[in-house]
């Protein structure tokens, strides 16, 4: 990478830091110039505007929820051990997300009532991980791992569910043992759609 490549990667990972501590609405312009000892016209000239960089602050939150979460778990079988693992990738990211924050929950409080692009980022990105739990958990129904008239939409919520369960509790509420209670859960959900 050139070196200003390099700065505007640095300014997006010191950036993504922020918005998980702090929430989107928390980034700006002049509290990331502080902590990149720039000025704001330094930082101001890699984005163009303070949503800019929000965008891209959610498009690198997006792409390592990829590379984490989503890609290792297409790498195993179709129907149940893809849904196992994405759901056992998504707690691991979950529970390393307590300690700061995680821009999909937090983005959808700060985002739910106010249109714009950011919301509009937001929601693909939330809608595509959902989609892809939703084909997954058909393909469980399809390959037979899971009951033939298993409500996949159901099945998908009550997921989400659990991993909001987590957030809540362990980073809100700090409740020790948080994020085993919602693998015990998972296991449990699915135990009640296997055929």
């Amino acid at each position: 990478m050139r070196k200003g490549e390099m700065t505007r990667a640095a300014i997006l990972d010191v950036a993504l830091d922020l918005a998980s501590r702090d929430g989107l609405e928390g980034l700006t312009i002049g509290l990331l110039a502080d902590r990149m000892n720039m000025s704001k016209s330094g930082v101001f000239a890699h984005f163009g505007s303070r949503e800019d960089l929000q965008l891209e602050v959610l498009k690198l939150y997006h792409r390592r929820f990829e590379q984490e979460v989503f890609y290792p778990s297409i790498k195993e079988a179709r129907g149940l051990p893809r849904l196992k693992t994405m759901f056992a990738h998504w707690v691991k990211r979950v529970s390393v997300e307590i300690a700061s924050g995680c821009i999909y929950i937090s983005g959808a409080v700060e985002y739910d009532d106010r249109p714009g692009p950011i919301r509009e980022a937001l929601v693909t990105m939330v809608g595509a991980w959902q989609g892809a739990l939703l084909r997954a958990t058909q393909q469980a129904i399809e390959c037979g791992h899971l009951k033939a008239d298993t409500d996949a939409q159901q099945l998908v919520y009550e997921m989400y569910g659990l991993i909001l369960a987590v957030h809540h509790d362990a980073r809100f509420l700090r409740i020790p043992g948080a994020v085993e209670r919602a693998t015990v859960g998972f296991n449990r959900l699915v135990e009640s759609y296997q055929s």
